[in-house]
């Protein structure tokens, strides 16, 4: 038996840890702030999810309706006309449905999951804690990609902020603190231009400072891989956190380190 392979196994999960702390270590997010003119964006995500090869799952739960199937679920039209291959709904209210196996059968075949908009609290509702939450993970170990706009970006987040059921104004609500995580020790805003919500972060991140905020304008996303988030779209993507006096603001061409929390120089 070789005695080196066990510490040869941690040194290697050692490393990737600290290579790795925010985003996921395979696979990628697309994160988007809103807005309805994001087709380029769209077509990135498709394309990182397996384009016509792919299996994208679609996600409403956010709405407030319940559509009724896969040809009437939101995101659906959009993602085949950009390209997407095998698109289909994945949906419930039921937390004991979200944590069956029948339930989430289909996860573990995607490679792509698409979160829709509305109101982040209720993916929580519906998913946090359950095996559906598990097996989107699992996607993106797989080297899958999880895209979502809106609703679908914040709730990509580790802080959940606008989860408020009483209403989205309502920036930190005791009921409704966690995200899903996928961006680990984040909290994402959305809409910020439109909305003029460029401040309201500031609150968040100042009685959190572990927290890096991030906040998307519409129609302007960030890819990350790993710790690196790239700027795609019409607008800025803005990062906040307790080190620095101002938001660090990118566009479209610019990445970010987010374990480091720093801009990276253009190549």
């Amino acid at each position: 038996m070789n005695s080196t392979r066990p510490l040869l196994a941690f040194l290697a999960l050692a490393f990737a840890a600290h290579a790795q702390e925010v985003g996921p270590a395979k696979g990628a997010l697309v994160v988007i702030g809103g807005g309805g003119k994001s087709g380029a964006i769209i077509e990135r995500f498709v394309a990182l999810a397996g384009g016509r090869d792919g299996f994208i799952l679609v996600v409403p739960t956010a709405d407030e309706k319940d559509p009724a199937d896969t040809e009437r679920c939101p995101g659906v039209a959009m993602l085949r006309n950009a390209g997407a291959g095998e698109v289909a709904m994945l949906h419930t209210r039921d937390r004991a449905v979200a944590d069956s196996e029948e339930f989430t059968a289909p996860l573990r075949r995607a490679t792509g999951v698409w979160l829709g908009g509305g109101r982040q609290w209720r993916f929580a509702d519906a998913y946090l804690g359950t095996r559906t939450q598990r097996e989107l993970f699992g996607v993106l170990a797989r080297g899958g990609a999880i895209g979502g706009s809106s609703a679908g970006a914040t709730i990509q987040g580790s802080f959940l902020v606008r989860g408020s059921p009483l209403g989205n104004q309502i920036m930190v609500a005791p009921d409704h603190l966690e995200g899903f995580g996928f961006l680990r020790n984040c909290a994402i805003d959305q809409h910020v231009n439109t909305r003029g919500r460029e401040r309201d972060l500031v609150p968040v991140i100042a009685g959190r400072p572990h927290l890096l905020g991030i906040g998307l304008d519409e129609d302007t996303a960030i890819v990350v891989r790993g710790d690196v988030a790239e700027v795609i779209g019409a607008g800025i993507a803005r990062f906040h956190d307790s080190k620095h006096e101002h938001w660090q603001e990118l566009r479209a061409g610019q990445s970010f380190d987010l374990r480091r929390r720093a801009i990276l120089a253009s190549p």
